[in-house]
């Protein structure tokens, strides 16, 4: 058989950002009408190593060559000339032009016939895009689309994708991976940079692996699973069991009727939304980003003005402050997607980042900075957390290590209640199962938890109920144990809606339109152990 052709080798990419080595002497191939995963736990180097493929960073030392020939990327232009195009996670788009606008803009030279052969491109690889449609009306996978059309217009044979099924249903991913087949089919090489060892599986030929800036090794997916892949990345074996605690709920600890929230330019975030929270549960929420699940956070905890009603162990808490509903005893912990802008000060250390949640409690003038300090090196050593000291502004830490910082503070506060969106979005795997680990302890604790994740295959596994959104409104709840993931995709964008059926059988959407007595029946009958 014959071998197909390298269209990229990296020779020794070293790169470092202020003494910090985040690539080192990194040896990488790509072949022709391939499909390449890059593997790694968070700071391994990937998506640096990318961005100098893209053009947005040079390497300080050692070679690319493209095509055989030594290459000179100096800029995304550079990038682009060579026939290299990347698709970052967010996405870089004019909301307010069309489609077929984004696609042209900044494009020199006769583009009189650039519509057909934007439309071209459509069909040959079975893109679904309407060209006049404006970006701000679109959906996430709609402008993922756009982005890939707009490199493969610019004629690129190689694509970088990345991290590009975070915010996709499981028929867009499925969408999104024909496309990518036919593209491979067409000779176009693919390098997609992806956490979900399932998807890993699925559509790659290849898996390269870093470590900690260095390069490990290539696989052919083919001769490898999830289980080798991930102690290849962790350089350790690991176990990867996440499972659901199977206990017996107690009654309502937390009740949302009627809720109607906000969003900041004042258009609707959440619509008439009813459930409840049981003590030893955990109810995960499905839905697109942008569905309405940090105004509904905000306004739980206290953040966020809001119509309806919100009752802990039946007392209301509506229009109470965080402050309010610590001082009437209630402990409730809030772990937003916001890590550095809601959830903790950038500026302020470790140390003092855990004194905000407790100064309030200080006899006297003073703050008990010695209790706090001894707190923080606790935490570190609990969570793991790589800091020169309790004194470092949480600013100067990784994505990672911020979060466990965010986590382990809420968590010491012993709360009955939690409230957390996206914890383990930027950790690697060891420190995602931690958390995994930390939310089900607190499970067995009978606390009530709400949990909004974006890996269904988490949300199925890990979460005794599912709650999907679509454009504010509640879809359905259901059971995990009695729905699958082509359910709750479709529910996700609106296709199928539970809560315009009949409440069937316990389990099926049984928290919508219930009448008073409906709901405080289900209340009393809702407190097996889920199975």
């Amino acid at each position: 058989m014959e071998e197909k052709r390298i269209v990229i080798e990296l020779k020794n990419i070293s790169k470092s950002f202020k003494g910090i080595q985040a690539n080192k002497n990194i040896n990488l191939k790509l072949y022709e009408g391939e499909i390449l995963s890059i593997l790694g736990e968070n700071g391994s180097g990937k998506t640096t190593l990318m961005n100098m493929l893209s053009g947005i960073y040079q390497p300080e030392e050692g070679e690319i060559f493209i095509n055989g020939e030594l290459a000179n990327i100096h800029s995304p232009k550079d990038s682009f000339d060579y026939g290299i195009g990347m698709v970052h996670q967010h996405f870089k788009l004019v909301d307010v032009f069309s489609a077929y606008e984004n696609i042209v803009l900044g494009i020199k030279g006769n583009i009189r016939n650039a519509y057909g052969e934007i439309q071209n491109i459509c069909d040959k690889y079975g893109f679904e895009l309407d060209l006049k449609k404006r970006i701000h009306e679109m959906s996430v996978s709609e402008k993922q689309t756009v982005e890939i059309v707009k490199v493969l217009y610019r004629n690129a044979k190689i694509l970088i994708l990345d991290e590009p099924t975070a915010v996709l249903t499981p028929q867009e991913i499925d969408k999104l991976f024909n496309v990518m087949r036919k593209m491979r089919e067409d000779n176009k090489s693919i390098i997609i940079i992806t956490h979900k060892l399932n998807e890993v599986m699925a559509i790659s030929d290849r898996v390269s692996i870093l470590r900690k800036g260095e390069y490990i090794t290539s696989l052919n997916t083919k001769d490898t699973n999830p289980k080798e892949l991930t102690e290849y990345m962790v350089g350790k074996k690991v176990d990867l069991k996440l499972e659901r605690l199977r206990i017996q709920a107690t009654a309502p600890t937390l009740e949302i009727r009627g809720l109607h929230v906000l969003k900041d330019d004042k258009t609707v975030a959440i619509d008439d939304l009813d459930f409840y929270l049981r003590g030893g549960q955990i109810l995960g929420v499905a839905g697109i980003a942008g569905c309405g699940q940090k105004e509904m956070c905000e306004a739980i905890v206290g953040l966020r003005n809001y119509e309806g009603s919100i009752t802990h162990f039946g007392k209301s808490i509506k229009g109470y402050s965080p402050e309010k509903i610590k001082e009437i005893g209630i402990s409730m912990s809030f772990i937003p997607e916001d890590r550095l802008g809601l959830g903790l000060a950038p500026n302020l250390s470790i140390t003092d980042n855990l004194l905000l949640k407790t100064y309030r409690q200080n006899k006297g003038p003073f703050v008990d900075r010695k209790s706090a300090r001894d707190y923080a090196n606790d935490l570190i050593e609990r969570y793991g957390v790589v800091t020169p000291s309790t004194e470092t502004p949480v600013k100067n830490l990784s994505g990672g290590n911020i979060q466990k910082i965010l986590v382990g503070r809420e968590i010491g506060l012993k709360p009955n209640v939690i409230i957390t969106a996206y914890p383990v979005r930027g950790l690697d795997i060891n420190s995602s199962y931690m958390i995994y680990d930390i939310l089900n302890e607190e499970k067995a604790k009978n606390t009530a938890i709400l949990f909004i994740g974006e890996d269904l295959d988490v949300l199925m596994t890990f979460c005794d109920k599912i709650m999907v959104l679509c454009h504010g409104k509640n879809m359905g709840i259901v059971h995990t144990k009695n729905t699958n993931k082509e359910e709750i995709g479709l529910m996700m964008t609106g296709a199928k809606n539970l809560t315009e059926e009949k409440p069937g059988k316990f389990g099926i959407a049984e928290d919508s339109n219930l009448s008073s007595k409906e709901w405080e029946e289900l209340k009393k009958e809702d407190v097996t152990p889920n199975e």
